[in-house]
């Protein structure tokens, strides 16, 4: 059966049982239908955060199809409930793009799921709409002021950062020329189209504390310079309050269910190769209030999600996980030991043996920040014991347990014996998280130390236009900022081409991004872009919905 077959032969539990279990009151319930809910802030407890467990699913550099990271959590935390661990998975809402594009759905998978996925898949509870809305009401206040003869703040229009934003892959939004047709149209310039989840508005709402947190961060988004290069933020337009209050429920975390009726918390959903990968400090923080142990992931490989997971995000909220649950697949370590993507299926161990390079880099990374991690190997039918065998020998070897997990066939049931090493890993652990870097070093520093620790390259170099940035970083006071860097998920390198673990090689960071409101710069290397587009086949060529309203070809 398909993901969607699967989820429709459940009984969803109303939504008031699923939160009676984290006895959450039903006063504290504002419904969207049976079962959907969003949860007040007052239920964040910071006394009840230091005693739970904090767990983060992490994995290898993936496939294009990946490598199941959200159906793993989702397996985890039904595993560690059925062995009497009272635990919450807390994941990310997917955005339109990817759903209607490569992905097709981003729920989870098989009996590992979260529900109702429809819903969830498709626009949900507005979170990511109120973000576009958001984002896009600074945009027209910037344009507004540039129209402006009474109350303009003399910005120059070419010196202006701030885009527009939809949650759709568009790739012919990327550039675009606006204000044409006459002077009562607004001022002519270039600007162009992000997709919303790579919004600034999004990487602010996941990293807020509170709604006062919130306005004073987007208050703080510099949007562009004037003609005398003075520089302009969101509160100069009188911009935070209206924002804010378009977000007033987008800050509520959603409560829905797993597919064996376990708590699960939605909330936020920045991409994490060009943005933090990571759901919001809230909901975080929500989960670990009302539960024992909290399961998350972060977006791809520990080189983009995991990294900005611990240095951005961790040092932002005062969280430090206990464990790490490293994704792997046979199928991953085959592509990076150098098999065609079309033949994955075929049994072939020494192109596992060669891919195992991959795997180590990332179980390398892990043991930086001085958290345990556990292997899980996500099975697939066509894995082989021979194929397996050979990656639980080499990550004994290397002093890492690595346990198969058939989540997708077996749910909870499948996760069980991942659930018990992860508790075995939290209880015997005598580390302590430490950061990778120091948010008060130098740029140049914290990019040059996840470059060479984490990506394992030689160096950095930085483009003519990247040096500037950097000077205006320096000018606007901005230094002790946290580094985001969009690179490609598809290498350890900033050169999707090449897998396995690269060497000898130096990423370039071509432009440098300010996002003053989330408290990160953004260093931008390869060819990476904020405005996705679809794919020859997009998944919205197969999704529909029938006279009943029962929508199909979500997988």
């Amino acid at each position: 059966m398909t993901d969607q077959d699967i989820a429709r032969t459940i009984t969803l539990k109303p939504i008031q049982q699923i939160a009676a279990q984290l006895n959450i009151s039903e006063d504290d319930l504002q419904l969207y239908g049976k079962y959907k809910a969003k949860l007040p802030l007052h239920l964040i407890d910071e006394e009840k955060i230091k005693k739970s467990n904090l767990i983060l699913v992490s994995a290898i550099s993936p496939t294009p199809a990946g490598e199941g990271k959200t159906t793993m959590s989702i397996g985890l935390s039904q595993g560690l409930n059925r062995i009497g661990r009272k635990t919450c998975v807390v994941l990310r809402e997917p955005s339109l793009g990817p759903v209607f594009g490569i992905k097709g759905g981003a729920t989870g998978g098989g009996y590992s799921q979260v529900l109702p996925m429809e819903d969830i898949n498709l626009h949900f509870t507005g979170d990511i709409s109120a973000v576009e809305k958001a984002h896009n009401l600074l945009a027209a206040l910037i344009d507004n002021n540039l129209q402006s003869k009474k109350r303009s703040l003399g910005l120059d229009p070419r010196q202006i950062f701030f885009k527009r934003v939809m949650d759709m892959n568009d790739r012919s939004l990327r550039q675009i020329t606006i204000g044409l047709g006459g002077t009562g149209n607004g001022m002519p310039r270039e600007s162009g189209f992000d997709i919303a989840v790579a919004s600034e508005v999004m990487a602010i709402l996941c990293l807020s504390n509170n709604i006062e947190d919130l306005k004073r961060r987007l208050g703080n988004i510099l949007v562009g310079y004037t003609m005398d290069r003075q520089p302009v933020y969101a509160r100069d337009l009188n911009a935070q309050g209206a924002m804010a209050a378009l977000l007033k429920d987008a800050i509520q975390p959603n409560l829905v269910q797993t597919l064996e009726g376990y708590p699960a918390i939605i909330h936020g959903g920045p991409f994490a190769n060009i943005a933090q990968g990571t759901n919001t400090v809230i909901a975080t923080k929500t989960g670990l209030s009302l539960a024992d142990w909290v399961v998350t992931e972060a977006g791809f490989g520990s080189d983009l999600g995991a990294e900005k997971f611990m240095d951005i995000k961790c040092q932002s909220a005062g969280l430090a996980p206990k464990a790490i649950v490293l994704v792997a697949t046979i199928r991953a370590l085959k592509y990076h030991g150098g098999s065609d993507l079309k033949t994955l299926k075929e049994p072939n161990p020494e192109a596992v043996r060669k891919g195992l390079v991959n795997l180590e880099k990332h179980l390398e990374n892990s043991r930086l920040f001085g958290i345990p991690a556990v292997v899980a190997i996500n099975q697939f039918v066509t894995d082989t014991d021979e194929e397996i065998g050979i990656v639980q020998k080499r990550c004994e070897e290397m002093g890492f347990k690595a346990v198969v997990a058939n989540i997708w066939g077996e749910g909870g049931k499948g996760g069980e014996n991942l659930a018990h090493a992860v508790v075995d890993a939290v209880q015997n652990s005598k580390g302590q998280f430490n950061p990778l870097y120091d948010w008060n070093w130098s740029i140049e520093k914290k990019i040059e130390t996840i470059a060479k620790q984490i990506y394992g390259a030689d160096g950095v170099e930085y483009s003519s236009d990247a040096q500037m940035h950097l000077r205006r970083i320096a000018k606007l006071g901005l230094e002790g900022s946290a580094v985001c860097i969009a690179k490609t998920q598809k290498s350890l390198s900033d050169d999707p081409s090449k897998i396995g673990r690269p060497t000898g090689f130096k990423i370039t960071v071509r432009e440098i991004e300010i996002a003053a409101g989330a408290g990160f710069v953004v260093p931008i290397t390869g060819d990476m872009m904020r405005m996705p587009g679809l794919p020859d086949v997009p998944s919205a060529e197969h999704i529909d919905i029938d006279a009943e309203g029962n929508i199909s070809g979500l997988f």
